[in-house]
């Protein structure tokens, strides 16, 4: 990969599908947003040892187009850890199916703070702040 990612190995990985697109062939803003909460939950979720919540999106920047056919590798890793909250950076990249382009594209990036709960609505303390610290080394 040409591209520096934040961490070596990506979360998720999948195929944007023509059910998500506009009638350009862009994907959604929206469905790109969803599919990043939930890359960025899978490493949230590690560190809270609970279930997690979203509780806001500091950042949410689109840099180009997700087309129809698109292979995208998301990519995240844990900013911060207070005692209920973890905050996340989600790097998402893509290599353009229609196109046969070889290199990688970051096409959006964000910044998307979780709550541990252990009660509906009821923030609790992060059972696994250390786990944070064991996250992959960043691409050379």
């Amino acid at each position: 990969m040409t591209s520096k990612h934040i961490v070596s190995n990506p979360v998720m990985r999948l195929v944007a599908r023509p059910q998500d697109a506009n009638s350009r062939g862009d994907m959604f803003g929206g469905w790109l947003m969803g599919q990043m909460d939930l890359a960025g939950a899978i490493v949230a979720g590690v560190v809270a040892g609970t279930e997690i919540v979203t509780i806001a999106v500091n950042a949410m920047r689109f840099l180009k187009p997700v087309l129809v056919n698109d292979y995208l590798e998301f990519f995240a890793e844990v900013l911060t850890v207070g005692n209920t909250s973890i905050s996340t950076k989600i790097e998402v990249y893509t290599k353009r199916r229609q196109t046969m382009e070889q290199e990688w594209v970051k096409v959006a990036v964000a910044e998307i703070v979780y709550v541990a709960i252990a009660e509906i609505g009821k923030p609790c303390k992060v059972k696994n702040p250390k786990a944070a610290l064991k996250r992959n080394e960043p691409n050379e």
